[in-house]
């Protein structure tokens, strides 16, 4: 019984959700090469949309761990 939870466990580290926090990433990285590419830059938005890079890729790096169990 023990062996059985343990298994239910271990298949319940991934969720629907992260594919969104992926897409997320990807959306802000895309927005971010726009803004550096644009000819009239605002330093502002590119300022948060590198914060909000960090802030989704340290995110994406912890749900990567979960997956692989190390968390």
């Amino acid at each position: 019984m023990f062996l059985a939870e343990e298994a239910a466990a271990e298949a319940s580290r991934f969720d629907v959700f992260d594919l969104f926090i992926f897409a997320f990433t990807l959306l802000i990285l895309f927005g971010l090469i726009r803004l550096a590419a644009a000819p009239q830059k605002n330093k502002f938005a590119i300022g948060f949309a590198m914060i909000s890079l960090l802030v989704f890729l340290f995110v994406d790096y912890l749900i990567v761990r979960n997956w692989l169990g190390l968390l």
